[in-house]
């Protein structure tokens, strides 16, 4: 029991040193906000908006549309991350 104590007190301090700013906490908190859900639809959206430009001859606005999937999800994962091991948990 006391072990398990240790540790989390360790893991806190090594956190607090860590720590992110008041500009990256703003930001984590406001983003905690949005469900992840968005950024998913939002990126099988773009795929979607892609193939209809891709297959009614617009193959550059296609291309264009089509690269915005990758940070759709990258920032469903930034979501998701903020979510589950954010600073949030050191400052509540």
């Amino acid at each position: 029991m006391a072990t398990t104590a240790a540790w989390q007190t360790r893991d806190t301090q090594q956190a607090a040193e860590h720590a992110e700013g008041p500009v990256a906490r703003t930001i984590e908190r406001q983003t905690a906000k949005l469900p992840s859900d968005i950024f998913l639809w939002a990126a099988v959206g773009a795929i979607g908006v892609s193939a209809v430009l891709e297959f009614s001859g617009n193959e550059e606005k296609s291309r264009f549309v089509g690269q915005w999937v990758a940070p759709f999800l990258l920032l469903g994962l930034y979501n998701k991350l903020v979510k589950v091991a954010g600073s949030d948990r050191l400052h509540q």
